[in-house]
């Protein structure tokens, strides 16, 4: 009976982790696959009939997100790619006439404890208290009413410690009513992430691959959303912007490298349990036990990954035991 309990717990933490694409087409309930909504949730609608995400964004409102978890987490050290198909079919620019600028709508991975902070403000930028820090982000700035800045499409990444790299296209317009398709990929070897953009199945326009600086510290992305960003504590604030858009995102993709955990097994030798996978580098890896499924207790570990098979074991004599690897991110 113990060798049965134990298996089954490590049937539980393989299954977390076999999926390396997290894909969404809207043609079901996306509540039903793991998406939440963080903040105002009057600005996301699933369009039953035209099967996509009908959106608002809209600055106005607190720090808002469609979003769902990635199954893996992300560092410049990864490869990854998001895609997605984008339409607006209303923008205002300067919605709030006391911030008549622009501001941005944006579709990006992130990582959601640190984009949950209350004290998080997109707009303030390069700010070490409230300024953002995780993030991959597609950012699109519609041109300001005054015509002093030009619509722009922005790749953008935000470190863990607040630091920005960018590139911009502009003048860039996402013309209303036409359907975009958006792809980010991200190299680790070059450090460059690279965007195509096509309008209605064509060519569009050429965007400058956005390069990460030498200093660029490092991120952690857990989290795919679609972001409407508070406009409130910009700086300087006589440049403020305002936005109000309406439009739909449909075809949301997230490739990712392969899980951390792979090829899990677990069996006696010698009256010891042990745990053989495959883990990846970068990755520290430790094993826990359980009685319960509720309280969990380290047995072996931290380990660092070594991009082969790792061991680990318990060489404690156990009742009714449950085992599970746990993977992060040092």
């Amino acid at each position: 009976m113990k060798t049965l309990r134990v298996f089954l717990g490590f049937l539980i933490a393989a299954s977390m982790a076999e999926a390396a694409v997290l894909e969404e087409n809207f043609s079901a309930d996306p509540a039903h696959s793991g998406w939440r909504v963080f903040g105002d949730g009057t600005l996301f609608e699933w369009d039953t009939a035209k099967e996509r995400l009908n959106v608002t964004w809209d600055s106005s409102r607190t720090n808002s997100y469609f979003y769902h978890a990635l199954p893996t987490i992300l560092t410049k050290g990864d490869d990854f790619v998001l895609s997605f198909d984008l339409m607006l079919n209303e923008v205002v620019s300067g919605a709030d006439p006391e911030k008549p600028s622009t501001f941005q709508l944006a579709i990006a991975l992130m990582n959601f404890e640190s984009a949950a902070r209350p004290d998080f403000f997109r707009g303030s930028g390069i700010n070490a208290e409230i300024g953002p820090r995780h993030f991959v982000e597609f950012d699109y700035f519609p041109a300001s009413s005054d015509g002093f800045i030009l619509a722009t499409v922005s790749p953008t990444l935000i470190s863990s410690n607040n630091q920005f790299a960018a590139s911009f296209a502009y003048p860039l317009e996402l013309t209303l009513d036409d359907w975009f398709h958006v792809e980010m990929t991200y190299t680790a070897s070059d450090q460059t992430l690279a965007t195509v953009i096509l309008r209605n199945g064509e060519p569009f326009a050429p965007v400058p691959d956005t390069v990460l600086g030498s200093g660029f510290s490092d991120v952690r992305l857990d989290t795919v959303a679609v972001c409407s960003f508070s406009d409130e504590q910009q700086t300087p604030p006589e440049f403020a912007g305002s936005l109000f858009a309406r439009g739909a995102v449909d075809n949301i993709r997230v490739t990712v490298p392969p899980p951390p955990i792979q090829d899990l097994t677990g069996a006696f030798s010698n009256g010891v349990w042990r745990v053989g996978f495959t883990s990846r580098e970068h990755w520290i890896y430790t094993l826990e036990c359980s009685g319960d499924l509720v309280t969990w207790t380290d047995v072996d570990g931290p380990a660092a990954g070594n991009g082969g098979v790792l061991v680990l074991e318990d060489s404690a004599v156990r009742e009714n035991s449950f085992y599970r690897v746990r993977a992060a991110r040092p």
